[in-house]
């Protein structure tokens, strides 16, 4: 028996290694990409169909260092009365729509009364209106006046793909380089300034 020791220690020893050299280098590859996506910036392009689309890379954080690193996310996910532990993902983005538009005034007439000594007098007032929409915005308003009386309702769908990015060398592809988040908006007046993709690891 002590003389298989040496051999069964140098056996324990190498599947030992064998577990813990990958699960490292998957560590570190995990900690790579984090660095690289807190360096990059949102990528603007226009999808096939013509919507305006930004990438971003996401984020892979452990619950551990959410909630020392994200405490403000990890406020959010308690605040939803979800465990951290079975949370999997946190998404955030933020569009801006800028819309320039030219639309005519037409005048309408309306009346109202005013008591002056015990006597009604009908006044006609003209108000000036005007409305412009199309299919994701709707303006209208009235000026009476000096006054300027608007309202403008937007309407816009967020749509997201999570997927992963392949290492690469020539044609052949494998592992996961990094996960990226497509976000597309189909406002054609809103434009995509803000996006972060948060996936929660074990």
């Amino acid at each position: 028996m002590k003389r298989h020791l040496p051999l069964l220690l140098l056996v324990l020893l190498a599947g030992l290694a064998l577990y813990l050299v990958p699960r490292q280098r998957r560590e570190i590859n995990r900690l790579k990409a984090n660095q690289h996506a807190l360096h990059t910036s949102l990528d603007h392009y226009r999808t096939r169909l013509g919507e305006a689309a930004a990438s971003v890379e996401a984020l892979r954080l452990k619950t551990r260092e959410l909630k020392t690193l994200g405490e403000r996310d990890a406020r959010t996910i308690r605040s939803l009365r979800i465990r951290l532990r079975r949370a999997e993902a946190l998404a955030e983005n933020a569009t801006r729509s800028l819309i320039s538009l030219s639309t005519p005034l037409r005048d309408t007439v309306t009346l109202h009364d005013t008591v002056l000594l015990h006597d009604t007098l009908h006044l006609r007032d003209t108000i000036r209106l005007f409305r412009w929409q199309d299919n994701w915005v709707t303006v209208r308003g009235s000026i009476r006046n000096d006054s300027l009386h608007c309202l403008i309702e937007s309407v816009d769908t967020i749509r997201q793909v999570i997927h992963r990015v392949p290492r690469r060398f020539l044609f052949i592809r494998w592992g996961t380089k990094a996960i990226r988040q497509e976000i597309i908006s189909s406002n054609p007046h809103s434009r995509i300034v803000y996006s972060r993709y948060l996936k929660i690891e074990r």
